[in-house]
């Protein structure tokens, strides 16, 4: 895995919470990267520094769950709608 900004190589090993238990291999978790899916602290705060700043956008409108096909008016009949 490379990391999506600076592209260096990334291990694919997430750090384990502290609060589970160790893994199979016995391992505390010391060899893991705190900072997956970045390579580092760096690139992991100027990725959160691009979304504060607006930089990332999710450009699709979503549609709100009253408008969406399964939202919560799916199946129910409109008033005056006789189809």
């Amino acid at each position: 895995m490379r990391c999506p900004l600076c592209k260096k190589s990334v291990s694919t090993v997430r750090l384990r919470s502290s609060s589970l238990s160790p893994s199979a291999d016995g391992s505390e978790g010391s060899d893991r990267n705190p900072d997956w899916p970045f390579c580092s602290e760096r690139c992991r705060l100027l990725d959160l520094d691009n979304w504060l700043s607006g930089r990332y956008r999710i450009s699709k409108t979503m549609e709100t769950a009253d408008k969406a096909p399964n939202g919560p008016e799916a199946g129910r009949r409109i008033k005056g709608n006789r189809g």
